[in-house]
């Protein structure tokens, strides 16, 4: 294994992170709609945008053939972008198109792209213009899905940031989990945190807007994804205060962060560990058999959802994996160093791209797996490196005890493949 030489430091929260600004290959913040529509059932995003963001939705969301998507596109032509057409008019007029067939929406984003932003068009203004148009009925909030200056996750934390300003003020003591989950992962977060006596616990996303949560100074939320930092910033404005801890990846990771919540509400050692006893140990038995492929590997992250962090903590503490280098997108060290202290010093710390000068660090040390994007997987296959999608990390439930196995299955299995093929 090749692995570059780095400054020592007692773990990677002091280790120099390498800032590259160059060239990207990520997805656009739009494709967070694919899962945020599926969890807020009376949303819909509206898209004002190209045919482009159109044809990206219909490709990532698949074809919708029981129920009708809660997302589309307002196409921009070419008399938008030319400034021959009033836009506003033109999304109002189909706005009101929407609906009037769809009374069942709530809440209405529309959601910028790379043209309406180019062409500048205000859709903060427009949103706040359609809200007075349609209250009560329907609550119209606007965010950014551009590709210029987002990746894919971003989307999601951009949604929810837009929609804490607009949170109802409570002064109940109450644990908030901010982060869209798949149901069953997020009962079973509920149901642990329950199980301690932790309570009341309220969940942002909601998935009406009728139990939307209150947001104040006795608020106490945490995080369920890395990449929330404008969510995180927003909610602190409102005076909630954050409980930092590594994220619910793997059993350690799912351990430390119950761990977190339970001594901020004062619940016993006893009750703790009667609480995660059980789960802990199946997680464990099942990332012992599914991380035996990986143990002794070297693992190189390319820059993708900004789970890296967490992941490679994973990987190199749990599964008995080396990290060459993590990169993300963005580092929000406020969020994430808990899993950097606990990651053992050596891996080369990178934020942002340049994907050229990543491609040959990474051809130079060859290592075992490569987690990268659609775009650079098939060109490192051909080349003979072994790799990960990384958007399927964010598809897949991954969180938690009852998915800790399954999270290193997503790794091991492009290993174990390799091996069997080159038998």
């Amino acid at each position: 294994m090749n692995k570059p030489s780095n400054i020592q430091s007692a773990s990677c929260a002091d280790a120099p992170v390498l800032k590259e600004r160059g060239q990207r290959e990520v997805f656009c913040g739009l494709t967070g709609i694919i899962w945020l529509h599926r969890k807020m059932q009376d949303a819909f995003f509206l898209v004002v945008g190209s045919r482009t963001c159109a044809h990206l939705l219909q490709s990532a969301a698949g074809v919708m053939i029981f129920a009708e998507p809660r997302f589309g596109t307002a196409i921009l032509e070419e008399k938008d972008l030319a400034g021959m057409a009033d836009a506003h008019q033109e999304l109002d007029r189909e706005v009101a198109r929407l609906l009037s067939r769809r009374p069942d929406i709530k809440q209405l984003f529309l959601v910028g792209s790379c043209p309406s932003e180019v062409i500048k068009l205000d859709l903060q203004r427009a949103a706040e213009r359609l809200t007075e148009e349609h209250a009560p009925h329907v609550r119209v909030l606007n965010y950014s899905g551009s590709g210029i200056e987002t990746t894919f996750t971003q989307g999601e934390d951009a949604c929810l940031a837009s929609m804490v300003p607009g949170l109802p003020k409570t002064d109940a003591r109450e644990l908030l989990l901010v982060g869209a989950l798949p149901d069953v992962v997020e009962d079973q977060a509920i149901g642990l945190l329950s199980d301690m006596g932790i309570g009341p616990i309220r969940v942002l996303p909601a998935a009406r807007a009728d139990g939307a949560p209150g947001v104040g100074d006795n608020t106490v939320y945490a995080l369920l994804q890395p990449f929330l930092g404008d969510t995180d910033a927003e909610l602190s404005k409102r005076g909630a205060k954050a409980i930092r801890a590594p994220f619910p990846f793997g059993e350690e990771g799912t351990t430390a962060w119950l761990k977190a919540i339970a001594d901020e509400f004062g619940v016993d050692e006893a009750t703790f560990d009667r609480v995660t006893a059980a789960p802990r140990a199946r997680a464990r038995k099942a990332i012992s058999q599914a991380a035996e492929a990986l143990r002794g590997k070297s693992v190189f992250f390319f820059p993708d959802s900004q789970l890296e962090i967490p992941l490679a903590r994973f990987l190199t503490r749990e599964c008995g994996m080396e990290a060459i280098e993590v990169g993300a997108p963005y580092i929000h060290m406020g969020l994430v160093r808990p899993d950097l202290e606990l990651m053992p010093a050596g891996p080369t710390i990178s934020e942002g791209q340049d994907v050229d000068l990543q491609l040959d660090r990474a051809r130079a040390a060859r290592p075992d797996l490569t987690v990268c994007g659609l775009g650079l997987a098939n060109p490192l296959e051909a080349e003979g490196l072994t790799t990960k999608w990384a958007i399927e990390l964010v598809f897949t439930p991954v969180h938690f005890y009852e998915q800790a196995g399954d999270l290193a299955g997503l790794f091991s299995r492009p290993v174990r493949r390799k091996e069997i093929l080159a038998v």
